[in-house]
């Protein structure tokens, strides 16, 4: 019997990784990264005021390419092998769409305007949207937010999607729905995208729209119109039920099949968020924390639904039946800032190089090398300055996105190093604070696991990460972590195994490296972080 194989689509920040591989080893035989064209070229967005918009045209023109590329390096005689395909994106990354399902930005009248495009994970400027929410749900009968971690965010898509109808009368008329990235990729090659019909993921949906099975889906019309008129009527033209990540959406169009190279009515499965997705490439089990690490953080862990019961996780990115693996109650949390944290302090480094000395760029790339180096031979217990890593505000625990990032305990000899191992403990000191409130409520982290850009090119990240957390923290062996785990999806989607855990034992690439804490630097650190706690509660109370 001849070999079958599956597709994975990872749609990141920046661009949209696609890997083919073996289902019945894993085994990766052609892989391919496309950079949005738009995005890449500055477009539709405004860091000044944290607006980051993505046309659906770039969506739609890096799948493309980026199939037939990975297509074309696995050799002859794979295409045709090919029988599932899924997806995980960025999320929350919601568009306003018509009644046919059609984003606003593909209709000619809208074809410019950042308002009717997807509005990326990270655009914040739907803050004062979130904060009606919150309130709203505070004094309404049903507490919208209760599994949400009680406090939505302005990354999530109810704020969005407000934020845009009320900045943009010019939408109005045809706004009918909206939909997430993730459901809307499978939709488009199912070819079926009316609204209420549309197949949702029940991970975004859970995480970011406020469903839940107990109050019947999403919020009630009623909550959403004293919220603001312009959302009456969305919860009844949207949706009810939400399928988990191992569902068939369809099956791939006859033209979608000759737009990517690929058999007509191969199965096409439920999208999700690329964390979650990424948890699963990276083996997770119950548990154990899955850390996706890279320009922000993002925490997965999952534990048996009995397990959780009734109880509610304060001040994280929501918990939801099935958002990582059927049976699991999946619980996110994370970091607005990580690596974003670096690329700032190198950017800030190297601004006299850029407009004093003129220097050539590549110098700017060299600058983070050589402050890991410095920051490295640090002794920990020397005094250093003491940072917060708050310069994107705060997911987790209990969100915030209006606190700022501090640096203090600076004097004459402080040194750029310096600063630098200041930082990177701040987002070591992040990522305990969330572990913290997850076994404060009373959950169990047995295990971590680290995936993405850092997790496999920082070592000194990583050990800094484990002596603070005290934990030992394996590294996935796979770069393509989250297409991985998309790929696994589509294998349970096409009828390859019975379940994804079947997929993971079988096609999963295990670890390739572990970082182990070091007793007397814990120990060093547990009294740093007091005063990093302290300093947070200065800021703001935390």
């Amino acid at each position: 019997m001849k070999d079958q194989f599956v597709i994975g689509l990872d749609y990141g920040s920046d661009s949209v990784r696609c890997v083919v591989v073996n289902a019945k080893n894993g085994a990766e035989t052609g892989s391919a990264v496309c950079y949005y064209p738009r995005w890449k070229a500055g477009k539709y967005c405004d860091p000044a005021r944290n607006r980051y918009r993505q046309h659906p045209l770039d969506y739609i023109e890096s799948l493309e390419r980026v199939v037939r590329e990975a297509l074309a390096a696995c050799g002859p005689g794979v295409a045709e092998r090919v029988c599932g395909i899924s997806f995980d994106t960025t999320c929350s990354t919601p568009v306003l769409t018509d009644r046919a399902g059609t984003p606003l930005a593909l209709l000619p009248r809208h074809a410019e305007n950042p308002n009717a495009m997807f509005v990326l994970w990270k655009d914040h400027t739907a803050i004062a949207e979130s904060e009606e929410i919150n309130d709203l749900a505070r004094r309404w009968e049903i507490d919208y937010t209760r599994y949400e971690g009680g406090i939505y965010s302005c990354e999530w898509v109810w704020s969005k999607v407000l934020h845009c109808l009320r900045e943009d009368p010019s939408l109005r008329e045809d706004a009918w729905a909206w939909i997430e990235h993730c459901d809307w990729m499978p939709a488009l090659l199912t070819g079926n995208t009316e609204p209420g019909r549309v197949v949702r993921s029940r991970c975004a949906a859970g995480h970011k729209a406020m469903w839940h099975a107990s109050w019947g889906g999403l919020p009630s019309g009623e909550f959403l119109e004293a919220l603001d008129p312009l959302l009456a009527g969305f919860r009844e033209r949207l949706y009810t039920e939400t399928c988990t990540g191992d569902t068939r959406v369809g099956g791939l169009t006859s033209e979608w099949a000759a737009r990517l190279g690929l058999p007509e009515g191969i199965a096409v499965g439920v999208g999700a968020i690329d964390c979650h997705v990424g948890a699963v490439g990276a083996g997770i089990t119950p548990n154990v924390l899955v850390k996706a690490m890279g320009t922000s953080t993002c925490d997965i862990l999952m534990t048996p639904v009995e397990k959780i019961g009734s109880r509610v996780i304060r001040g994280i990115c929501g918990q939801v039946d099935g958002s990582v693996l059927p049976g699991y109650e999946g619980l996110e949390a994370g970091q607005s800032a990580f690596g974003d944290i670096y690329a700032w302090f190198r950017e800030l480094m190297s601004w006299p190089l850029r407009h004093v000395a003129h220097a050539d760029p590549a110098l700017e790339e060299r600058i983070l090398d050589e402050l890991t180096r410095q920051a490295e031979r640090i002794d920990p217990e020397e005094s250093l300055p003491l940072a917060l890593d708050w310069m994107n505000g705060r997911r987790t625990p209990d969100a915030n996105p209006r606190v700022q990032g501090a640096l203090t305990g600076l004097t004459l000899s402080t040194s750029a190093p310096a600063i630098f191992r200041a930082l990177v403990e701040a987002t070591a000191f992040g990522s305990r604070a969330i572990n913290e409130r997850m076994t404060d409520e009373g959950v169990e982290i047995a295990g971590i696991i680290a995936l993405g850009g850092i997790a496999r090119k920082s070592p000194f990240v990583m050990q800094v990460m484990a002596d603070v957390i005290g934990l030992p923290i394996r590294v996935a062996r796979t770069s393509q972590t989250c297409a991985a785990g998309a790929a696994m999806f589509a294998a349970v989607a096409a009828g390859l195994y019975p379940s994804v855990e079947e997929a993971q034992r079988a096609m999963g690439a295990g670890f390739d490296a572990e970082y182990v804490p070091d007793p007397a630097r814990h120990a060093r650190y547990d009294r740093v972080y007091e005063r990093y706690r302290a300093l947070g509660a200065f800021i703001d109370g935390f």
